[in-house]
């Protein structure tokens, strides 16, 4: 805690991923706190948790990129691009991206497994719940924080906003605008260890 009871901002930095993670899956319902409480929409990717718990019998490839992802990334803020592929709207847009446990809401609105939430940095026309979202996930800004307020959190969400457009801008984050993994689902042969 710093100077007057209060934390800190957190530190951003872009700390690249050894290879682009590519992953897509379908975008569920969230608690609403997105756009409603927070003011920034984001896109909540289905994580099959049951299969991680034996739950489920089996799941398909696509579901299981996102799963292992998700159980093997470092919770924290991540720089994107995402494409919602079955919208109305389907152009590439730059992406803040948070992975975990939203840890400012506890109790009745704590969450109960890890999240991949994707903040589309662009203004939809509409919702797209149920539509299918591809992600390249680039690198890591900052570790997931706890924050004093909501007031503070919603601060700190704009910046990490800020911080991913201006490093998308750098021509070799921008190139991977035109992934084909947007146009295509495939992925590069570098990626198939990944599943």
């Amino acid at each position: 805690v710093g100077h007057g009871g209060m934390a800190p901002p957190p530190a951003r930095s872009l700390r690249l991923l050894e290879a682009p993670a590519r992953i897509q899956g379908r975008v569920v319902r969230g608690f609403g706190r997105g756009s409603s409480q927070l003011g920034f929409p984001t896109a909540n990717m289905e994580i099959r948790w049951d299969a991680a718990r034996g739950a489920a019998t089996a799941i398909d490839a696509e579901a299981q990129r996102v799963l292992g992802f998700a159980e093997r990334t470092a919770c924290g803020i991540y720089v994107a691009w995402g494409r919602v592929c079955d919208g109305p709207d389907q152009g590439v847009y730059k992406v803040a991206m948070s992975v975990g446990w939203n840890p400012h809401f506890e109790g009745d609105e704590a969450v109960k497994d890890k999240t991949i939430e994707a903040w589309l940095l662009h203004d939809f026309s509409d919702d797209f719940y149920d539509a299918h979202l591809r992600l390249v996930v680039l690198g890591h800004i900052r570790d997931e924080a706890k924050f004093d307020s909501l007031d503070e959190l919603i601060k700190e969400i704009g910046a990490d906003g800020d911080f991913c457009t201006a490093a998308l801008d750098d021509p070799s984050l921008f190139a991977y605008r035109d992934d084909a993994f947007f146009t295509t689902g495939a992925h590069p042969a570098a990626d198939e260890s990944d599943s």
